[in-house]
């Protein structure tokens, strides 16, 4: 899978992205054995673009995805991580915080500013033992909104113009936070995670077209909606990472029963949903086991047809 662009200047992922925040112990432990299983399956499968954060894990998803990748030829894959948090060592800090089960005690300090920036990126290579980015995301902008704006972004344009990275974007769970980036700076990229899948699509309409208007790049992350869309029937399912409201569970589950009748899963409707868009160059899985992958993989695939996609969005549309 290439990474080539067809916008000088702008990078673009492959239509499939691994995603890192389950090889940080996202809600549960994982082992070095297990991760290193799933990217070995993500890369036999021909996936060549990758992604993560400082955030994920408290650095432990860095570490792991880099002790990977430095085994591969550099040229060959596209890499991601974050800024807007830089990690500090503290032996009191909890292995269980912010979501992430069996990290190493670390904290978490909010940082936006251009020395900040710098500080992570070179803290993001040293964690992972690479030499260099290709895309660089301000992470979860939300609070620090005006700092990422006029600190953050500036910051790493420089570094694009400086050739240290191939581009920068951000990456967030809130359409009006993107919004604000892809109209207030120079951006490259949008990863919007839940707010563009089959079930939720609250960037369908100003985030999406404003990305399409400046050439700017979607990834599509979180599209299951923290494990709806893979089974809405499990007791107490999630919904973008809190418990899910009775009506949304029962629209999850009329769009699973419409997926049975044309022989489809649900999580096939799900992964592929984002690719319908032009504006969307990739879908980042969230897997985090070799047998996910490869199910992520095979579900992206298969054939859905014109008549489920139609069904699923009156589904969608109803009140």
């Amino acid at each position: 899978m290439s990474s080539a662009s067809d916008t000088p200047g702008r990078p673009t992922f492959a239509p499939v992205v691994q995603g890192g925040a389950g090889f940080g112990g996202l809600y549960e432990p994982i082992d070095d054995d297990t991760v290193r299983r799933a990217l070995e399956t993500a890369w036999d499968a021909g996936v060549r673009a990758y992604d993560t954060a400082p955030h994920y894990g408290v650095g432990l998803g860095e570490e792991r995805m880099g002790s990977f990748l430095a085994e591969k030829p550099r040229q060959e894959f596209v890499l991601s991580t974050k800024v807007g948090r830089l990690l500090v060592d503290d032996p009191d800090a909890s292995t269980e915080a912010d979501g992430f089960v069996g990290t190493p005690r670390r904290r978490r300090v909010p940082d936006y500013s251009a020395d900040g920036v710098r500080r992570s990126i070179e803290e993001s290579l040293q964690r992972m033992g690479l030499d260099r980015l290709d895309l660089v995301l301000v992470h979860d902008p939300e609070d620090h909104l005006d700092q990422a704006v006029l600190e953050a972004a500036p910051a790493l344009s420089a570094l694009r113009d400086e050739g240290i990275i191939t581009g920068y974007g951000v990456g967030t769970n809130y359409a009006n936070v993107a919004l604000r980036m892809v109209t207030d700076t120079d951006l490259d990229t949008v990863m919007i995670a839940g707010r563009y899948t089959l079930l939720d699509r609250a960037a369908a309409d100003d985030l999406l077209s404003a990305c399409a208007g400046r050439a700017v790049s979607i990834l599509a992350a979180g599209v299951l909606n923290s494990g709806l869309l893979v089974d809405p029937e499990v007791d107490d399912p999630y919904f973008n990472y809190a418990p899910a409201p009775p009506h949304i569970v029962a629209k999850a589950r009329r769009l699973q029963e419409t997926c049975g009748r044309y022989g489809v899963e649900l999580r096939a409707a799900a992964l592929q949903f984002p690719t319908r868009h032009p504006a969307v160059s990739a879908v980042v899985l969230g897997a985090r086991t070799p047998q996910a992958v490869a199910d992520s993989i095979v579900q992206l695939g298969v054939e859905i047809p014109a008549t489920l996609w139609a069904e699923l969005d009156e589904i969608v549309a109803a009140p």
